[in-house]
């Protein structure tokens, strides 16, 4: 058993029916990096392949820096981090997907930035790598127009700011996001938010992992295109079918639950009055058909550095819905 001291950084690995290829990768690029101190908790989520946890268990056996845990029933995505968070003791805490490669100074770089900075959370970009481990797109924050953020902001009222695996938090983030509501729809959004309401973040642009995109990757990674396109193969092509996919798949799930989530952790009483006006905000978008004409309300809300092809999308999408058609299309 790892024995844990203020430099430990605890890694938090969720696990699920892995393809053995992608998790072998990546658990050797987090114990091979050049920060040695590392405590990787793994979580196995019920996996129905078999394969799985016996890698798992070969590899605790093999290196005392690993805790392994082999869940009795399957807990799902969000969960499973909760329950590996429950875990984790360490003053710094870094979130894993199981099917990336860590690039060798992925922990010390974040980690330096984290101390440097002072602040509660570090993201930082990467490589959009195929299932080959090949390079396909080579700035992921340029790619997906991810927020860029030093210290506090208010989009981090309206956004989740760095995808989880890019992330390192505090102890003091992990305590609050603690216990899980029903309300979470992601870990690393609710982190984000409570660290914007502590002392604030920072980013790496230099990209410190590969993230993988394959067919069954549960999130991220997507195009608006792939993602479209098994909307249409299940509902239609109509404008009825196109609004539907507009209210339930863009403004509920990517941005309206997250400020429901955002409501219930708040302890600002400035930024829950700010966070209730983005909730009437998205609502009152929702029961527009055609054209919505309140187009200061998103500039208020949603626009903020390194995001301007987003935000181009985005305002077709909530306040021209009938041009937002023609993509869907």
């Amino acid at each position: 058993m790892k024995k844990i001291d203020d430099e430990t950084i605890d890694v938090l690995l969720a696990t699920y029916n892995t393809k053995i290829e992608y998790l072998k990768e990546q658990i050797d690029s987090i114990l091979n990096q050049t920060y040695k101190n590392i405590h990787l908790i793994i979580s196995d989520d019920n996996s129905p392949n078999e394969q799985v946890p016996k890698i798992l268990k070969e590899y605790q056996e093999q290196d005392e820096r690993i805790t392994l845990y082999i869940q009795e029933k399957n807990l799902g995505y969000n969960r499973n981090f909760e329950f590996l968070l429950k875990k984790s003791q360490a003053k710094y805490l870094m979130f894993s997907d199981h099917d990336d490669i860590w690039y060798p100074e992925k922990v010390e770089k974040t980690l330096k930035k984290m101390k440097e900075n002072d602040v509660d959370l570090v993201y930082c970009n990467c490589h959009h790598i195929n299932e080959k481990g090949e390079i396909i797109k080579s700035n992921y924050f340029k790619y997906k127009n991810v927020p860029l953020i030093n210290g506090k902001s208010k989009i981090a009222l309206s956004r989740c700011i760095g995808i989880g695996c890019s992330q390192m938090i505090t102890k003091k983030v992990r305590d609050k996001m603690l216990p899980f509501t029903d309300q979470v729809i992601a870990h690393d959004w609710l982190a984000s938010f409570i660290s914007n309401e502590l002392k604030g973040m920072t980013y790496i642009e230099e990209p410190l992992f590969g993230y993988r995109l394959h067919n069954s990757n549960v999130f991220g990674g997507r195009s608006l295109s792939q993602n479209l396109s098994k909307w249409k193969e299940e509902n239609g092509t109509d404008y009825k079918a196109y609004l539907k996919y507009r209210n339930k798949k863009v403004i509920d799930i990517a941005y309206l639950y997250g400020a429901i989530m955002e409501k219930q952790y708040s302890t600002s009483e400035k930024n829950k009055k700010y966070i209730e006006e983005l909730i009437k905000y998205y609502e009152n978008l929702k029961k527009s058909k055609y054209i919505n004409f309140h187009i200061f309300k998103y500039f208020k809300f949603l626009a903020g550095k390194n995001l301007l092809k987003k935000e181009i999308k985005e305002l077709v999408i909530f306040h021209f819905p009938i041009l937002g058609f023609l993509k869907y299309k």
